[in-house]
């Protein structure tokens, strides 16, 4: 055995000790062990990565779109096709990598209850249309994880009694205390399935639609390192590790962020890491911020987070006017230590999450952000919390009309608004997401909320190609401009060191009115001071308070307007955003 080999299986063998140190397996370690390096394709004749536990997969050139594969349609054709058609034509010098949500034959929630993982939904396309556009983008797949489809094979198999899938999901008495459980919905925890052994009763985390799984068993945990397989073969680059917190169950605790959960991605970051260098894994974890932050480990676990707190901090300061609460989490976020970075993202297929805004906002200020973002036509979803009460989840709107105003109702700032938000996440530390529907400033669909009496369907409009190219070749259109002016953005993002992902931040102080952050390249040769105006008025930045070095030649990277030092001041039109970088002067 080969070096590489010796210590991969010795690393498993510790990943499986945590996991498994409480529960009698069904096979020796080492066994199974071995059926986990044949489900990676590994033996005595692959050629193994070394992992670099600190290496930086990511640069300031990255920036994924976040799209369902039917999002944009044109007749006679397969919606791959036309998703590959739109990314060429509209994105292929900007954006590199593309994160297309379930792509499965499923059931329900619009491909996160899935019925085959082995196979792409024949609606959208095969997969040669999903190698197509992985030779084009960095590809980003979701791994459904916790739960699967009640209509798949395997759920069939346990309710026969026979077959793969008959000890795959978990089940409980409805007699036990289950009151610690943290749910994300208000639905019943417990499905009664009746079975050829008699009546059982499985768990639901999320809807009686999508039945947990129970990795307490092995084989589980194998057949998902070979759907992991399958997917890199099919060029899957990045990984989502979809709602993963609740992935672990025990009955008498709160069944989330379990020691045996962090274990397991900690096994798959093991074998991704052996297998590719260039593999990413992104854990979807919708929970407080100060949880969230564990799921990077010690830079052994999810090479990128998700920055949930991001999105109702950054609406709650461009509707108020008012940054204190951004500007305090800002200020509280670690950096991230080198081969780990956050995921960033202003508005996804779900909607603005409200957990991981508890203890940074108060009641008074999410009551403010509920009832304004009603008011502009959203809704709310709610979950089930202690004693029977129902809070709110999740906010479902667009982002482009959660901008169309402010707490005092809507303005003629929208687009401004709206560009302000991405100008502000595109500098932060981080990977940028952005969904489609906002870098196409898409609006609600109130007609496919009415069809579907789903909330997040607000938020899940399907475009035809030809229609969108029509408005998109109209300059006046809300589309045409938000696209722009997004491209714009990323464009000068992909060229500026200061920029990466992993280059120094640090917040600044300019009062509630100026939202700003200072970026340092990882060499310190370039900095961006990040600048907007959160508020419907002009507002003044004091040069003085942003210390801009004299000997430097600075510039607004987005206008290419030219700040002079000789000027005490600089005027920010309302929702404007400068990114003030340094200049070589003519000696340098």
């Amino acid at each position: 055995m080969n070096q590489l080999l010796t210590q991969l299986t010795q690393r498993i063998k510790q990943h499986l000790d945590v996991i498994y140190r409480d529960i009698p397996l069904p096979l020796e370690l080492d066994d199974f062990c071995q059926q986990l390096l044949e489900a990676m394709g590994f033996d005595l004749q692959t050629e193994l990565c070394t992992p670099i536990q600190h290496e930086n997969k990511w640069s300031q050139e990255d920036t994924i779109l976040i799209t369902y594969g039917d999002s944009v349609e044109t007749a006679d054709e397969k919606p791959l096709k036309t998703l590959h058609k739109f990314l060429q034509t509209y994105c292929k010098d900007t954006i590199n990598s593309v994160h297309i949500l379930p792509f499965f034959p499923y059931s329900s929630d619009d491909g996160f209850a899935v019925i085959d993982y082995s196979s792409v939904n024949e609606s959208l396309g095969d997969w040669s249309d999903i190698g197509a556009i992985a030779k084009d983008y960095n590809l980003m797949s979701d791994l459904v994880i916790n739960h699967c489809s009640a209509r798949s094979v395997w759920f069939d198999n346990f309710v026969k009694g026979e077959g793969p899938g008959k000890d795959f999901f978990f089940t409980a008495s409805p007699l036990e205390d289950l009151s610690r459980v943290v749910r994300p919905r208000v639905s019943e925890l417990l499905r009664e399935t009746e079975t050829a052994d008699g009546t059982k009763y499985v768990w639901c985390t999320f809807s009686h639609d999508q039945v947990d799984f129970d990795f307490r068993n092995p084989a589980v945990l194998i057949a998902f390192i070979s759907i992991i397989k399958q997917y890199l073969d099919n060029g899957v680059k990045i990984f989502r590790l979809d709602a993963v917190a609740f992935l672990w169950k025990q009955i008498g605790t709160n069944c989330i962020n379990m020691q045996q959960t962090h274990e397991v991605v900690k096994l798959i970051r093991t074998l991704v890491d052996y297998a590719r260098s260039d593999i990413m894994l992104i854990t979807e974890t919708n929970i407080p911020n100060r949880e969230n932050l564990t799921y990077f480990g010690n830079a052994n676990e999810a090479h990128a987070i998700y920055n949930f707190s991001l999105p109702p901090l950054l609406v709650n300061t461009l509707i108020t006017g008012d940054c204190r609460y951004l500007k305090s989490w800002m200020m509280s976020m670690p950096p991230a230590q080198n081969g780990t970075t956050y995921f960033n993202f202003i508005a996804s297929h779900d909607g603005i999450g409200l957990r991981p805004a508890e203890g940074l906002l108060n009641e008074e200020e999410l009551n403010v952000l509920l009832n304004t973002m009603q008011s502009f036509g959203g809704r709310v979803s709610w979950r089930a919390a202690d004693k029977g009460e129902q809070k709110a989840y999740e906010i479902n709107i667009t982002l482009f009309d959660a901008l169309q105003g402010t707490v005092k109702g809507p303005d003629r700032w929208g687009i401004e608004r709206f560009v302000c938000a991405h100008a502000i996440m595109l500098g932060l530390e981080g990977i940028p997401g952005i969904y489609i529907h906002s870098l196409l400033a898409t609006s609600n669909d109130y007609e496919k909320v009415r069809n579907t009496s789903q909330n997040r369907a607000i938020n899940r409009h399907r475009w035809q190609y030809e229609q969108l190219s029509e408005k998109l070749n109209d300059p006046a259109s809300q589309h045409s401009k938000a696209l722009k002016r997004l491209l714009h953005l990323i464009s000068i993002r992909k060229t500026i060191s200061a920029f990466h992902p992993n280059a120094i931040q640090f917040t600044l102080q300019l009062g509630t009115k100026l939202f700003g952050f200072w970026r340092q390249s990882l060499d310190r040769t370039q900095s961006v001071f990040c600048i907007s105006n959160i508020t419907p008025e002009p507002t003044e930045v004091r040069l003085s308070d942003i210390n801009l070095i004299g000997t430097d030649n600075w510039l607004d990277l987005i206008t290419q307007e030219p700040i002079y030092l000789s000027d005490t001041s600089i005027t920010l039109s309302p929702y404007q955003t400068v990114w003030i970088s340094n200049l070589p002067t003519p000696e340098q």
